[in-house]
Order: C-alpha cells, then sequence, then structure tokens
C-alpha cells in the first residue's frame, strides 16, 4: 500500500511539473518610445566633440524579466548591446550619425525571444544635412502571405521621411532572386506605392531605395512575401 502511495505522489508530481513547464508564457514584445522614429535625438549627454550618452525607453512588457537594447550605427555597421532589467539603458553613440535600434525581450522560463519594431534616428551633431531614413515597409509586410488581383498583380506600398524634407524619389527592386536584382520602377516623390505582376505559388524579394535632393540614399534591405 506504501508502495502504491509514493508511486501516485511520484506520478503527480511528474504531471504537475510537466504542466507547469508546458504552461511558461512566453515574453511580449516591447512599444519603443525614445528616440523617436526618424527624429533627431538632441537631448544627448555630451562626452567630448565625438560622442554623447544618449538614455533610451521603451514600455515594460508582460511576461518580461530583462530587456535586450541592440544600437547599430548605420555607416559604420558597428552595434552596441546592453541588458536592462528595467525599461530604459544609456549608451555612447557618435555625434551626427544615423543609427537604428529595437529591444529585444527575455524570460528565463522560455527560450524564446521577440523583438520590438526598429526605429531610426540621427544623434545630434554639427551635422546640417541628412540622408534620408530608410523606407518603412507597409505592404506586403515581411513574410506575409497574400493574394494576388484579378489582373495578377499585387501592390507593393512602403513610406518614407527625411529630416531635409527633400526626398526626390525611389528605386524599386523586384524579383524571384535574392538579393532582388530588377530595378522594376524609378519613381519620383511623393509616389510610394506600385503594382507588380506576381504568379501563384511563388516566392518574391524586393527592397526600396529612397534618393533625397543631394544624391543620398538609403535601403530598406530585403523583403519577401509569398502569393498564394
Amino acid at each position: 500500500m506504501m508502495r502504491l502511495l509514493v508511486l501516485i505522489a511520484c506520478l503527480f508530481m511528474a504531471i504537475t511539473s510537466c504542466k507547469k513547464k508546458s504552461a511558461a508564457t512566453p515574453p511580449e514584445a516591447v512599444s519603443l518610445v525614445f528616440p523617436d522614429e526618424n527624429s533627431e535625438c538632441t537631448t544627448g549627454v555630451s562626452l567630448g566633440q565625438e560622442t554623447s550618452q544618449v538614455e533610451f525607453r521603451w514600455n515594460l512588457a508582460d511576461n518580461t524579466e530583462t530587456y535586450e537594447l541592440r544600437v547599430t550605427n548605420i555607416s559604420t555597421g558597428t552595434v552596441q548591446t546592453i541588458v536592462s532589467a528595467s525599461n530604459s539603458a544609456k549608451l555612447p553613440l557618435e555625434k551626427g550619425e544615423q543609427f537604428s535600434w529595437f529591444v529585444r525581450s527575455r524570460n528565463s522560463d522560455v527560450e524564446q525571444t521577440v523583438s520590438s519594431e526598429e526605429w531610426y534616428f540621427y544623434n545630434s551633431g554639427s551635422r546640417t544635412t541628412f540622408a534620408p531614413f530608410p523606407a518603412t515597409i507597409e505592404s506586403p509586410a515581411a513574410s506575409d502571405n497574400v493574394f494576388k488581383d484579378i489582373n495578377n498583380e499585387v501592390i507593393l506600398s512602403w513610406s518614407a521621411s527625411d529630416l531635409d524634407d527633400d526626398i526626390e524619389g525611389y528605386e524599386v527592386y523586384f524579383s524571384v532572386e535574392t538579393p532582388p536584382i530588377d530595378l522594376v520602377r524609378e519613381l519620383s516623390a511623393p509616389i510610394t506605392s506600385i503594382k507588380v505582376s506576381v504568379t501563384s505559388d511563388t516566392v518574391y524579394y524586393w527592397k526600396v531605395i529612397v534618393i533625397d535632393e543631394e544624391g543620398n540614399k538609403s535601403d530598406t534591405g530585403i523583403y519577401t512575401f509569398k502569393v498564394l
């Protein structure tokens, strides 16, 4: 009888343990707060002629223990990361440079992590003109599945921003190859969408180059979608 009771207790503990483990909830994505998207950050604390310390802020996310801030210098590709248990962190950044940033949420109970949106900004410095920010892809969304219309077409759309407000136009690359090699359209601002011909059950790759009046360019990087 005692053996039976011990066996039942062990089975109960094992089942309870499995339930607890499977019930672990992955973290949620944060909402970014500051520096503002597509803006110039002017609140950094100067650390000398070349750098200033910028404070990043975001909203707290549910089921999250730590936050990994990841900041990239667009011109050099240099990446800085820092882990925080709160909803803010500070990093030294080069003045006058364009940066991207996002926050990754982590929870020690699960391996899964989740990332926020990625925002771009300039760190204030001696720069008097600015290259455009990379366009924001609106549709199709990254890795989206879409249906073609009755004309066997899909609409590609995006938005773009430039602190100098002098965007001149866009180059749209689109193909079944990656990186996309076909320049399918050159557009003048403010046009931010085109229709492209597609085939069912096919994966497509595309990107947008933003060009300002001074010839400065920015690249969205490669996006993909599948036509069902």
